[in-house]
């Protein structure tokens, strides 16, 4: 039977000395957690957690120490990783970042002690590995040269008073010709001298490493990292002195590996700009920002000292081939990109003057104010096609294009199916398609088959979304290689009818509809109208759906947004047949049963689950008219009570009656209103019934606003608010938390690009910490405060992990919300800004000033704003009317996303006024600007600099 804490990895049945490995890390655990240590060798799991290694703790001081130990051979190597588990070794948390590499050097000769000092991997810990950092912002224009391999100590511990330590640490952002050093309190680490120091050798993947043997006298130690750069300035890591202590001192020669995470800096913080790929103008362009326009926004974003570019989804989203599809979060396909961003001109470098005639032209008759998105949409896809009839074949059987295939052929031949299948039934209802309404392979290869009549339409889908991932990988690269990170975002649904609820149906709740609880952005609630995910369904091949998406999105981006984070702890769940967002309910949650609901003295279930439609209701809301909506869609149950008709109890058989009626000129009020009214009788309820199991029950959002609540007596009323409040706010949280552990590691693991959630609206207690334990950096809207007791929120309060914004796509831009409300503005005025003055009506350039530099000075890790509000930095461009400037209105379903920036790149590119009082209000508040040197940035706003001298910390 194995003994905790203790295990041989020895299969040979010679009697070769061994060496005592042991692991040690502490970590403040919950009741009925372990910790355990999983390697790929044998004895240590072989990579399967069941059999990994368990850890006993101990008290050491403050800390809660977890060690064991293994026998192993000389030049025993494998990766590992700890875990938290429950008491049958099921998997409750993991760390992040990179598989520890361990290496026992060959040299050792048995009976020798190396113990591994190790610290947990958070989230956090792992964002310096993250593309948008290691890849962009950290990329040394130089080779940091590997110096001695891993696994090697340069002493030997042949002193029983005596113990080789190797120091090891992290230090991804380094500056060419700087040098890492340990420094501390015992001569061999130079008594804080840097001369006398101890210099760590590279050994790749930014560790630096280098041991010492120091007497066991000189324990307990404390030390410091510190950077000398080759000018021989010095600077130390912030905080305190890190410590080291002897657990026990034993006979054994003692070899230590302190692993101690990352180089602790100031934290690094930059700055972006966020704007829409449809709203860019460009000389260039057909009608629309295109892929190709991001080199400009690119050259623009590194003058004005920005190190990030934030984006819309890109993806193909043509689903009703009409202005309706300009919602860029209903995608068509969560793989595809857009054909709007493709720039036409550069499909060919042999194009006939014929269709460079037709390009100019078109590029005159769709410069407009706004986006015309179906003109936009025909004239680019005619031109394509032309040019596709002309080098289809030197393209098709081009090397480039057979690679792009192979690598992409699981998604493309989907789509490219889809997309015909839609254009041949006029729909993309593929439940209208007959035979083709449900996938399969052998389907899909008959449709793409090179002797199908329509092959030639097939291809047509495969050059364009070819041409789309060239010209994107070309601006993506360009963006990497300037020091700007191109950041996407992940709509968190997909349309009802597209290309993956069509391969994929098991994956999808297609009884259902996704949405949002009345929040901010509006008080009934949001429906967007994507189905619900079958989470169950995704999980057993370990969510490869996500995991492919993830894949395909980090080709080109190296950061994205994950649109509505809180759908991966828990999602607002509607019932298909619903076209408001009020009455929903959480998926997953812990329903009120039946039993629980009888305990507490409720019984009358159809009062409360049916909507509550009283005479004098219809009355108050519908005048001299309520006989008219009465018999229309309801029946007489009791005196003055009434129940909907069957024909019209659900929203859209109400909204399609409505619809009847004007049509044949019977409904004499307005339908909009009519329609929002009884939509409020229909939602009258106090409770949601199930629609799965009878039994069970949802408090229904805002339930005391319902007159159906307001007509309970007070026992009642008592029960159901104290219920709803434990429902909304209590029960939930654990199973919520338990949810997002399992879905979100799935897609930070999937790619290598920097992770922001999206964390607006209703947050559930467990969001930000599991956030802060995933490493996620959240969203701050100064306008949307989290804290409850505020009006607006305090930017110099911010944690670090977030992204800062006066304000997003998704609510009016800074000048407009200015001129909004003039009570708030004089609220702001006085509180913020701190005049007791009447304020200006107009968001004047002074004001926005303030605005930007009270985000740019923030903690945040990033202050990210919208392209609008830099340019209310200059009067000039704040002549066009401030609500035509906004992008989206939550409110409405049916927004025509369409706003253009209405100066070009081209002009921005040349305004150096505007670039400098960006560049300037960044450098102002000691963020990093692209083009500074990888490691100086952080070292000036630590104002830990010394000039060519040494210091004793804090000894």
């Amino acid at each position: 039977m194995m003994k905790l804490g203790s295990l041989s990895l020895s299969t040979s049945k010679s009697s070769k000395p061994m060496v005592s490995l042991s692991f040690s890390i502490p970590y403040f655990t919950h009741w009925g957690e372990s910790l355990l240590v999983c390697g790929s060798a044998p004895g240590l799991g072989s990579g399967n957690v069941k059999k990994g290694l368990l850890l006993k703790p101990s008290q050491h001081d403050d800390q809660l120490i977890w060690s064991g130990s293994v026998s192993v051979p000389p030049g025993f190597s494998c990766d590992y990783c700890y875990y938290v588990v429950d008491d049958s070794k099921n998997v409750l948390r993991s760390e992040f970042g990179m598989k520890r590499k361990l290496v026992v050097p060959e040299t050792l000769t048995g009976g020798e002690s190396v113990q591994l000092r190790d610290l947990w991997q958070t989230g956090d810990q792992a964002l310096p590995f993250r593309s948008a950092f290691k890849d962009v912002i950290f990329d040394h224009s130089f080779q940091v040269k590997v110096e001695k391999p891993l696994g090697v100590f340069e002493n030997k511990s042949d002193q029983d008073d005596s113990v080789v330590i190797q120091f090891k640490i992290c230090c991804p952002d380094i500056g060419e010709g700087t040098s890492v050093y340990v420094l501390g309190t015992p001569a061999k680490l130079g008594k804080w001298k840097v001369e006398n120091g101890l210099r760590l050798n590279y050994v790749d993947d930014s560790i630096w490493e280098a041991d010492c043997l120091i007497p066991k006298a000189d324990f307990p130690i404390k030390y410091r990292y510190c950077k000398v750069q080759k000018e021989g300035n010095i600077g130390f890591e912030s905080g305190g002195n890190r410590e080291l202590s002897l657990h026990s001192i034993g006979s054994k020669q003692e070899y230590i590996v302190m692993s101690d995470g990352l180089f602790r800096a100031m934290p690094w913080r930059g700055a972006g700009v966020a704007v829409p790929m449809f709203s860019v103008r460009s000389e260039d362009d057909v009608g629309v920002g295109e892929f190709l326009d991001l080199k400009l926004l690119v050259d623009w974003s590194v003058d004005s000292g920005l190190h990030l570019l934030q984006l819309l989804p890109v993806n193909d989203t043509s689903v009703h081939k009409m202005w309706w599809d300009s919602y860029p979060y209903s995608s068509l396909s969560v793989f595809a990109l857009h054909p709007l961003y493709l720039r036409v001109q550069a499909l060919s470098e042999c194009l006939p003057d014929a269709i460079k005639e037709e390009i100019q032209k078109a590029k005159k008759q769709l410069d407009k104010k706004d986006v015309d998105y179906e003109a936009t949409m025909e004239s680019k896809l005619s031109i394509a096609k032309k040019i596709f009839d002309l080098e289809k074949d030197q393209t098709l059987n081009s090397s480039s294009f057979q690679k792009f295939f192979s690598e992409n052929e699981g998604w493309l031949k989907p789509y490219a199916a889809f997309c015909f299948l839609r254009d041949f039934f006029e729909t993309s209802d593929h439940s209208q398609w007959g035979t083709f309404s449900d996938y399969t392979e052998d389907k899909l290869e008959k449709l793409i088959s090179k002797e199908s009549l329509h092959y030639n339409t097939i291809c047509f889908h495969y050059y364009i979304q070819y041409h789309l991932h060239v010209q994107l990988s070309e601006a993506a690269e360009y963006a990497r290689k300037r020091g700007v990170v191109l950041k996407g975002d992940l709509p968190i649904g997909v349309d009802r009818n597209s290309v993956d609820t069509w391969v994929y149906r098991n994956l999808f709740r297609m009884n259902t509809s996704t949405g949002a609880p009345p929040d901010y952005f509006d008080k009934n609630g949001q429906n967007w109208g994507f189905p619900t995910y079958n989470w169950e369904e995704m999980s057993k091949d370990n969510y490869a759906w996500w995991r492919a998406r993830l894949t395909q999105m980090g080709k080109y981006f190296t950061a994205y947004r994950i649109d509505h984070i809180l759908g991966f702890f828990r999602i607002w769940e509607l019932p298909a047949h619903a076209m408001t967002g009020l009455v929903g309910k959480f998926r997953p949650s812990i329903p009120l049963s039946q039993e629980e609901l009888e305990k507490e003295g409720i019984w009358d279930f159809d009062r409360l689950s049916k909507p509550y439609v009283q005479k004098k209701f219809l009355e108050e809301k519908f005048g001299d008219f309520w006989p008219f909506i009465a018999s229309n869609f309801l029946n007489e149950t009791q005196k003055d009570l009434y129940e909907f008709k069957e024909d019209c109890n659900t929203e859209k058989k109400i909204a399609a009656k409505l619809k009847s009626l004007a049509e044949k000129s019977l409904l004499l009020e307005n339908e909009d209103k009519v329609r929002r009214d009884v939509f409020d009788i229909l939602r009258n309820v106090v409770l949601i019934k199930d629609p799965e199991d009878a039994r069970k029950f949802y408090p229904r959002f805002n339930l005391e606003d319902t007159s159906s609540f307001q007509d309970l007596d007070d026992h009642s009323k008592n029960v159901l608010k104290r219920l709803y409040y434990d429902y909304y706010f209590q029960r939930q949280e654990d199973l919520w938390r338990k949810n997002a552990l399992k879905t979100l590691p799935a897609l930070l693991n999937s790619s290598n690009m920097l992770a922001c959630g999206e964390d607006l609206g209703l947050i559930p207690s467990c969001v930000h910490p599991v956030m802060q334990e995933l490493g996620l950096v959240g969203l701050r809207i100064q306008r949307m405060p989290s804290e409850s007791d505020v009006k607006f929120g305090i930017p110099s309060n911010y944690g670090y992990m977030t992204v800062c914004a006066p304000s997003c796509h998704d609510c009016s831009t800074l000048r407009a919300w200015w001129e909004e409300d003039e009570e708030r503005r004089q609220h702001y005025f006085k509180e913020v800004i701190g005049v007791d003055e009447i304020p200006p009506s107009q968001c004047v350039p002074e004001i926005t000033h303030f605005i930007l530099r009270q985000h740019v000075e923030a903690p945040s890790m990033w202050a990210i704003f919208p392209l609008q509000d830099m340019m209310a930095l200059k009067a000039e461009y704040t002549t066009r009317p401030a609500t035509e400037e906004t992008i989206n209105d939550p409110t409405n379903p049916k927004h025509y996303w369409r706003y253009r920036v209405h100066v070009t790149l081209d002009s921005l590119i040349k305004d150096t006024d505007l670039k400098s009082t960006i560049k300037n209000l960044v450098l102002s508040s000691g963020r990093s600007v692209p083009g500074s040197a990888a490691g100086e940035d952080n070292n000036k706003n630590q104002g830990e600099v010394i000039a060519n001298g040494s210091t004793k910390p804090n000894p």
